[in-house]
């Protein structure tokens, strides 16, 4: 006897990243308003927690030190002048029609900011961390379940009891490790733009679109397949570039390429440090604008910097001509996987929703021709094998990074 999928009765979205821009409130529009010094800090706790050292509770609870003396008013009216990411409002709307309830749980956001959110939206709950006050001036300290281990859990649990539902009448979306806790294996789990531990447990990918949820809802097939952007053409452009550092390193040395390239690097990141104040840069911030995706208009994209900092340290930790072909891997075998991935990608890799066997093969003769250029067939072989293999591998490092240093590292070792 044949059972029918569950008919899912609410849908609950993280905020950061998925419906607002991920970091970019506290970080950059109300981190504006604090002392360099202070601006300093807050991204030196954000750091920490993201490589593991700090817990989100401990992060949080210093980086909201450094907000003392602002008031309820001053955080709503910055949060007010905000965009939300694309598509956002139009799937709320789809999500109403179809007669579901919606729910908004955010670890990082003062429950004041998400129940605005919400409001807007026409969400019917919305969970984030209290703030203590005194006299509606924020005191520094912050409470609340969700900055807890596994605190999306205590307040799913609250959402099932004043919902009167259970766990395989959730739709899940969410695109970070902070929301592992709440993919349940009764859930419909959505990941959107996701990081390695909600592409593991994610049932389905989104990317680009959030409205593919309600495609998702509906049944209706979802394809690896997607239409080539132009957005996407110049970024894997200038990620193939990075070729070019190794003609620098030839023609001037491997230190000049080193200072070249961590020029740009800062110039591309005050280029977007001032995209985040609604300024530019001449020409750079055209560039980095036209190869950004549709999130990233939206936020600080490092894919870049991981990129320089991959190729920096194959150039100084590898002999010649292994860091040669690290680099040319990176820069030939990543970008024609994404490019034949999103034109010809219909078969998901197993262990990665988010990429396609066709993409993978491609980047695989891609990766061994840069290799070859430096390296002999079978060393070349090797160094592409084990680097479309961390390429398409759900890690927590960048693969900008894990790509070069891991296949330097081997082909080092064995030859």
């Amino acid at each position: 006897m044949s059972t029918s999928a569950p008919r899912r009765k609410i849908v609950i979205f993280d905020v950061e990243g998925v419906l607002l821009p991920k970091n970019r409130y506290l970080a950059f529009e109300v981190g504006r308003f604090i002392s360099f010094p202070q601006f300093i800090k807050f991204l030196f706790f954000g750091i920490l927690y993201e490589i593991g050292i700090l817990s989100l509770e401990s992060a949080l609870k210093r980086i909201f030190k450094l907000f003392q003396n602002f008031s309820i008013e001053e955080l709503l009216d910055i949060f007010r002048k905000m965009s939300l990411l694309p598509h956002v409002e139009a799937t709320f709307i789809k999500l109403r029609e179809k007669g579901l309830k919606t729910a908004l749980i955010s670890s990082g956001l003062p429950q004041v900011i998400v129940e605005s959110l919400a409001t807007r939206l026409k969400a019917d709950y919305a969970f984030g961390l209290e703030l203590e006050t005194n006299k509606s001036i924020l005191t520094g300290n912050i409470k609340g379940d969700v900055i807890r281990k596994n605190g999306k859990a205590l307040v799913m649990k609250k959402i099932f009891n004043k919902a009167n539902i259970s766990k395989k009448d959730c739709v899940i979306v969410a695109d970070d490790r902070n929301n592992t806790s709440i993919f349940y294996p009764e859930a419909l789990k959505i990941g959107y733009n996701p990081d390695f531990m909600i592409v593991r447990k994610a049932d389905y990918i989104i990317k680009k679109n959030l409205l593919e949820l309600v495609s998702i809802l509906e049944k209706a097939p979802v394809h690896m397949q997607e239409p080539l952007l132009q957005n996407e053409v110049v970024r894997e452009t200038i990620h193939a570039s990075g070729f070019f550092v190794i003609v620098i390193a030839i023609r001037l040395g491997i230190y000049q390429a080193v200072f070249v390239l961590s020029l740009i690097t800062l110039i591309y990141t005050a280029s977007e440090l001032a995209r985040m104040e609604n300024r530019s840069i001449p020409i750079v911030s055209s560039i980095t604008l036209k190869a950004a995706t549709f999130s990233e208009r939206y936020e600080f994209t490092t894919a870049p910097i991981f990129l320089a900092l991959g190729i920096t340290l194959s150039l100084l930790l590898f002999p010649t001509p292994i860091n040669y072909a690290s680099i040319a891997i990176v820069s030939f075998g990543d970008s024609a996987a994404s490019i034949f991935g999103k034109l010809f990608g219909r078969t998901p890799v197993p262990f990665n929703k988010g990429k396609s066997l066709e993409g993978s093969v491609v980047g695989l003769a891609f990766a061994f021709l840069g290799a070859a250029i430096f390296l002999h067939p079978l060393q070349a072989f090797v160094g592409a094998i084990v680097a479309i293999l961390m390429e398409s591998l759900p890690l927590p490092i960048s693969d900008n990074i894990s790509t070069p240093l891991t296949t330097g590292a081997l082909l080092t070792l064995l030859f």
